[in-house]
C-alpha cells in the first residue's frame, strides 16, 4: 500500500509531523486542555478526584470546555503549522449538511437497535416510559446535551478520523494509519481495570468510524453518526454512555440492566456489550468488502 492523501490531494504548504510523532502530538492536544481544566473543575465541584463529571453541570463542562479547546488546538495546527485546508482532514465542501444529517439519523437508529437487541435478549427490564416528558427541566437538559455531544463527538471525529488518520496516511499508508488511529483512540479511552471486551469494543468502534470516513472520503457522515449515537445513548434509556450517567430521565424508556455484564455492558453501558461488538465487527466487515477495490487499498 502506498502513502496517500485521504480526502484531498492538495499538498501541505507547511510542516506535517513525522509519522511516529503524530500520535504523541494528538495525545498532547487531548491531555493539555484536561490538565488545564482539571484543578478548576475539581475546585468548583464539577468533577470528582478521578476527573469524572459530577451532575448535569459537571457533564456539560466536561463535554464542552476541554473538547472545544482540543478542537481549537488541532484546527489551529492544521491551518497555521501544516498550512493545509480543512478539506484535507475530511471537512470537504459540498454535501456536508446532508451527509451529516444522514449520519445523525443512522447513529440514532444504530444505538437504538443495539439497545433493543440487548433488551430482547433479556439484558434489560423496562421501568417506565418517556419520563423526560413529565420533567421539563430534563427536556431542557436533553437539548443542552445534544449541543454538548455535538462538540465532544464532533471534535473526536475531527482529531482522530480527520487529522490523525490523514496525517499518518501521508507518512505511512492507509492500513497503518487506520491501525494507529484506532490504537490511540483506544488508549485514550482506556481506564485501569477495564474489561477486555470493552477495550476490544472501543477499538472496533474506531475501526468502523475510520472505514466510514475512508468510504465517504469525508468525515461529515461519521461525525453525525457519532453525535447521534452518543446523544441517544445518554438520554434515551437512562443507561451509561462510556461509563458516564447523564442524570436525566429517559427520553424513550427507562431500562434497568438485568443480565450478565457481557450482555448489558455493565457500568460501561451498551457500548461494552457483546451485542455492540457483534454490530461493529459485522458493519466493519461490510465496509471493508465495499472498499476492497478502492484505489486507497491497492
Amino acid at each position: 500500500m502506498k502513502t496517500t492523501s485521504l480526502f484531498s490531494q492538495e499538498p501541505a504548504k507547511g510542516w506535517v509531523p513525522w509519522g511516529a510523532l503524530a500520535p504523541f502530538l494528538l495525545i498532547f492536544f487531548v491531555a493539555a486542555p484536561v490538565l488545564l481544566t482539571d484543578e478548576p473543575f475539581m475546585r468548583w465541584g464539577l468533577v470528582d478526584d478521578r476527573g469524572d463529571p459530577i451532575g448535569a453541570i459537571g457533564l456539560y463542562a466536561f463535554l464542552l470546555i476541554p473538547f472545544a479547546m482540543t478542537g481549537a488546538l488541532v484546527l489551529a495546527w492544521v491551518l497555521f503549522v501544516e498550512r493545509r485546508p480543512l478539506r484535507t482532514i475530511g471537512l470537504t465542501p459540498g454535501g456536508g449538511a446532508m451527509a451529516f444529517a444522514r449520519g445523525l439519523g443512522i447513529g440514532v437508529a444504530t444505538i437504538g437497535s443495539i439497545v433493543a437487541a440487548i433488551w430482547a435478549a433479556g439484558g434489560y427490564l423496562p421501568r417506565g416510559f418517556a419520563g423526560a416528558f413529565i420533567a421539563p427541566q430534563d427536556l431542557i437538559s436533553i437539548g443542552i446535551l445534544f449541543l454538548c455531544f455535538a462538540v465532544q463527538a464532533g471534535v473526536e471525529e475531527i482529531i482522530f478520523r480527520g487529522w490523525l488518520m490523514s496525517a499518518l496516511a501521508r507518512k505511512f499508508n492507509v492500513a497503518l494509519a487506520v491501525i494507529l488511529t484506532c490504537a490511540v483512540f483506544t488508549f485514550l479511552h482506556y481506564s485501569r481495570g477495564q474489561e477486555p471486551l470493552i477495550t476490544v469494543g472501543v477499538f472496533m468502534f474506531s475501526f468502523f468510524a475510520c472505514l466510514w470516513a475512508l468510504k465517504a472520503r469525508n468525515i461529515w457522515g461519521v461525525m453525525g453518526w457519532h453525535i447521534g449515537w452518543n446523544w441517544l445513548l445518554a438520554t434515551g434509556f437512562e443507561l451509561p454512555v462510556t461509563g458516564f450517567d447523564a442524570s436525566v430521565s429517559a427520553l424513550l424508556v427507562k431500562l434497568e440492566p438485568h443480565g450478565p455484564d457481557f450482555l448489558t455492558g455493565g457500568s460501561q453501558g451498551p457500548e461494552g456489550s457483546v451485542i455492540s461488538l457483534i454490530f461493529f465487527v459485522g458493519a466493519s466487515s461490510t465496509l471493508l468488502w465495499r472498499l476492497r477495490n478502492s484505489a486507497q487499498f491497492n
